[in-house]
């Protein structure tokens, strides 16, 4: 996929005398919180609502994480 900001970061950092750095991707990232019995369940829900709504297949990938909450029963993916 075609990423000009990335590209421009790139640039940008290789003018600074960067010159390590090979690529940079810039992204989004989405936090949703939910209610789930468990952290499948809260990841199953996710990649549900990823591939109806939230992603886009054809111009996006994207990685789902589960993080479970402290003690009050919710998970953030």
């Amino acid at each position: 996929m075609f990423d000009p900001q990335g590209q421009a970061v790139t640039g940008a950092l290789h003018a600074l005398g960067h010159d390590q750095v090979e690529e940079v991707r810039v992204g989004k990232q989405l936090r949703v919180q939910l209610r789930a019995a468990d952290p499948d369940q809260a990841r199953q829900a996710v990649q549900r609502m990823c591939r109806e709504l939230l992603a886009n297949p054809v111009l996006e990938e994207y990685r789902v994480t589960v993080h479970e909450a402290p003690d009050d029963g919710r998970a953030s993916a």
